[in-house]
């Protein structure tokens, strides 16, 4: 028996979250939820507007879609009477957020996806450092941050790097620039960061507008940079480059398990770090990014710290956590089906 059930959830964010040019109010998506045979499966759904090309709409017109296949491929073949294959599936959706999630669904149905996780996170800093600085003194072994830069002006940007990695001499910071800089802007952040400091920088997530500029900032700076927005399009290609030291996999955006598996394995053969980051899931999805984070890239700290965004959590919540978590019965059931 196969038995393909849809629910939508919408949880409110807390204030002043702005993504672009949107300020974000509701993080929004689905659950899908497959069972066959006593077995269980789920995967979250969630496009990220300004981020994702395919909107809720979309997304949910493609899930459907391929659990009504999904549905169809058992009952074809209970008529003819021939033994269902789970690696017999249909094809992959080409929208990333659902091939991601039904990817999980299926990963955890077949019993592929490991239930041990990484669920220690990368601190974020998208304000005033102090906070950061405070977590940290609390970590024990390894210290990681990661800065948003680009939201101000990039002398500012420099200062707070300067800052937080003098006052966290064993320090590494991540930071994300999301093509904000251009040449000049680049330029005026590198002037304001101590010289000494620079190799403690692990890299720029994407600091100019094209790929070149961004390669020549890394050359002419010393400072590392990594591929973040360039890994979902279309002609990119995982290739040693002088200055880039890390791809960032965020597979809402990117696709399916499989999809992430690949490009992570194609940078760690060219001696790249990969790194799995969220885009504002859930704390359903993040817990499986969390596990994913561990079974494919088990020595690199993930970057996940993005739960506080929310203020709730759902279903699955992420341990120690006391913000409250969404039930079940409070989703709306959209789309259910069985064949039997």
């Amino acid at each position: 028996m196969r038995k393909a059930t849809l629910y939508q959830f919408s949880l409110p964010m807390e204030a002043g979250i702005i993504l672009r040019y949107q300020r974000l109010k509701t993080r929004d998506g689905f659950l899908v939820h497959l069972q066959e045979d006593g077995r269980d499966g789920w995967g979250e759904i969630s496009p990220l507007p300004e981020f994702s090309h395919e909107t809720l709409e979309q997304a949910k017109i493609s899930v459907v879609e391929w659990l009504q296949q999904w549905l169809q491929k058992q009952c074809l073949q209970q008529r003819l009477q021939q033994p269902c294959h789970l690696n017999m599936e249909p094809e992959e959706s080409d929208l990333p957020s659902v091939a991601f999630g039904i990817s999980c669904a299926l990963a955890e149905l077949q019993g592929k996806l490991p239930e041990t996780a990484n669920y220690r996170k990368t601190p974020l800093c998208t304000g005033d450092p102090d906070d950061v600085i405070l977590r940290l003194g609390n970590i024990a072994g390894q210290k990681i941050a990661k800065v948003k830069v680009g939201l101000y002006e990039a002398v500012r940007d420099g200062m707070v790097v300067n800052v937080m990695l003098e006052a966290v001499p064993d320090l590494q910071l991540r930071l994300d620039a999301n093509r904000s800089w251009t040449r000049t802007k680049a330029e005026d952040f590198a002037k304001y960061v101590n010289p000494d400091y620079r190799q403690r920088i692990a890299f720029i997530e994407e600091p100019c507008r094209t790929r070149e500029e961004s390669l020549a900032f890394a050359r002419e700076t010393s400072i590392a940079i990594a591929w973040d927005e360039n890994v979902r399009e279309a002609d990119f290609k995982v290739e040693a480059q002088e200055g880039v030291s890390a791809i960032i996999i965020k597979p809402t955006l990117v696709g399916s398990i499989e999809r992430c598996r690949q490009l992570i394995t194609q940078a760690h053969q060219l001696g790249l770090e990969a790194v799995i980051s969220s885009s504002i899931e859930s704390s359903f999805g993040l817990t499986q990014l969390a596990r994913l984070a561990q079974w494919l890239t088990p020595d690199t700290l993930p970057g996940l710290d993005t739960l506080d965004l929310i203020q709730s959590q759902l279903i699955r919540c992420w341990p120690d956590s006391d913000i409250q978590c969404v039930t079940l019965d409070r989703l709306a059931t959209v789309w259910s089906r069985e064949c039997q």
